[in-house]
């Protein structure tokens, strides 16, 4: 027998391959069952979970309202299963995606602590070849990445890190156990959402907590509670309708609506519309005026109410001043705070400003800047993620005529609608990068995704086809239109993780798309035209054409 004959034979082949085990890998592999698909989720974690395993640090919760941010397939689940708070914790997070995991019998099809490393698709026999961290070759006519927007992490490239004697710790990986702050000097490096999660929770235990700054970020207060059972009660009398009218908002989730701009009103109303809005919280804030994402000058508004708010809960002025930012709020993405700005009033907190100078290296000691250094116990580095395609590109994935993923997504991604890429057959991105994906409440974003892909593959077969990607010319047009709807918002006034600025070298592309509504409608238009903008075939046939 020849070594490529051995290596056939050893081959395990499904229907489909699911990378990753979290909300949008479960949803998948279930409707994958449902189809009669034969399915494997491979997942680099021990658990499902995705973002709520690994995310474990202090105070790590949603910010979307528990009520929204959940599973809408299964009106039972809904009914059954009982939030705590208004915002819910990652332990209660994770303990719903086991809930789930276990009362649709979605483990047994699943298999962690094994990472996807490359998959190439094979135009002969129409499947990928996927290679895993376990050694086994494995096959599949479709391959489903469900890796997540935020699950690939940005470790920056510090001089000296290896030096340092103390102990390091990243918020998007988490250790399992309990990590305990008493009495020790702690450094965070980052200012994003779970910087500001986590550090009034690490201020309570540290003996003294430096804050790391390079640029501040805007903040709207949680106001987090428990969950009033009168309000689950009227909720859940009429779930369906309360999902579906959510569903119509442009982040996909509620907020009181507002038609009018900022400029429209008198300074009185506008103050009071203001402060209605800080006073509920949350990522509504940036729906209490209509023009807030695409009027500057509206924008400025919000921008000095908030200016406002921090000078009146940090005491001391220059502190204030360094956390109050100068950019337009939500070009960055909005963050949701339980006493953030409050914590720089206690008298362990101190915060250390690094745009200028910057952090000169990593000492044995701790964090060293251009004159100062700064002895620390722990280090944790809130430095985000390489967003949206970080986890998609470090797979080697290879397409027609061999063409790397990567090489095609060098100047930036590109795909049509967010769920494919030409030259790539059977490949489909769960909420990938040209789709409104981190823009929204990603539960809803994540069911309209694999329920698009599961209704495209029953049509397909459905024709007697097996292959299907987008057209090149639909492809640009998709990515053209991805960048239009960009420029009519002001999130490409500053460096985000929405454009890949938070990662040296990436391209600087606007990755989601603006307008939950919008697209669920060009997504429902292009199925109502037979699939427009999408080749069908059958693999044979296609592969003689080309011949």
């Amino acid at each position: 027998m020849t070594a490529s004959a051995a290596r056939s034979s050893a081959e395990i082949n499904f229907d489909i391959v699911i990378v990753g085990a979290g909300f949008a890998g479960m949803y998948m592999l279930k409707r994958a069952r449902d189809l009669g698909l034969s399915a494997r989720v491979f997942e680099a974690g021990q658990g499902v979970g995705g973002t709520w395993y690994w995310n474990r640090y202090p105070g790590a919760r949603c910010d979307i309202q528990s009520m929204e941010y959940s599973y809408q397939f299964s009106p039972e689940l809904q009914q059954d299963w009982q939030w705590s708070e208004k915002y819910a914790t990652q332990p209660e997070l994770l303990a719903y995606a086991k809930h789930v995991a276990e009362r649709f019998d979605l483990y047994r099809d699943m298999q962690f602590e094994t990472r996807v490393e490359s998959a190439h698709y094979d135009e002969q026999n129409g499947r990928w070849q996927i290679a895993t961290s376990d050694g086994r070759p494995v096959t599949a006519r479709y391959f489903v990445l469900a890796t997540g927007c935020l699950s690939s992490t940005n470790k920056p490239a510090f001089n000296g890190l290896d030096d340092f004697h103390g102990e390091v710790y990243h918020t998007g990986e988490w250790p399992h156990a309990c990590v305990d702050f008493s009495g020790k000097r702690v450094g965070v490096i980052g200012t994003g959402s779970s910087a500001i999660q986590s550090i009034p929770l690490i201020a309570e235990q540290a003996a003294a907590l430096y804050v790391f700054q390079r640029t501040p970020n805007y903040a709207i207060p949680a106001h987090n509670e428990a969950l009033d059972g009168e309000l689950v009660a009227e909720i859940k009398a009429d779930y369906a309708n309360y999902r579906e009218r959510n569903k119509t908002f442009p982040f996909g989730f509620y907020f009181t609506p507002n038609e009018k701009s900022a400029l429209d009103v008198s300074a009185a109303e506008r103050e009071r519309v203001f402060e209605a809005g800080w006073q509920v919280g949350g990522l509504g804030f940036m729906g209490i005026f209509a023009d807030l994402f695409n009027n500057p000058d509206a924008n400025r508004l919000a921008a000095e109410f908030l200016a406002d708010k921090i000078r009146h809960i940090v005491r001391d002025p220059a502190t204030a001043a360094l956390l109050t930012p100068a950019t337009y709020v939500g070009c960055k993405r909005l963050c949701v705070d339980t006493n953030y700005f409050a914590s720089f009033n206690l008298p362990q907190v101190h915060l250390v400003d690094v745009k200028a100078p910057p952090i000169a290296a990593i000492t044995a000691r701790g964090v060293k800047l251009e004159a100062s250094e700064y002895e620390l116990d722990a280090i944790v580095f809130a430095t985000g993620f390489d967003a949206m395609t970080g986890s998609i590109t470090k797979i080697d994935m290879r397409g027609r005529q061999g063409l790397p993923l990567r090489e095609k997504w060098a100047a930036g991604p590109r795909t049509y609608l967010g769920l494919q890429t030409a030259g790539f057959p059977n490949l489909f991105t769960i909420t990938g990068p040209g789709s409104p994906s981190v823009l929204t409440n990603m539960i809803p974003s994540i069911e309209q995704h694999v329920n698009f892909i599961a209704d495209s593959i029953t049509a397909l077969e459905q024709a007697g086809l097996d292959t299907i990607e987008p057209t090149a010319a639909a492809e640009d047009a998709w990515v053209e239109h991805v960048n239009e709807r960009a420029a009519e918002t002001l999130f490409q006034s500053c460096n985000s993780w929405y454009l890949g600025a938070n990662v040296p070298g990436k391209p600087r592309v606007c990755m989601p798309y603006f307008g939950f509504p919008t697209y669920v409608e060009k997504c429902r238009d292009v199925v109502a035209q037979d699939y427009a903008g999408f080749v069908r075939s059958h693999h044979q046939a296609r592969r003689k054409a080309v011949a």
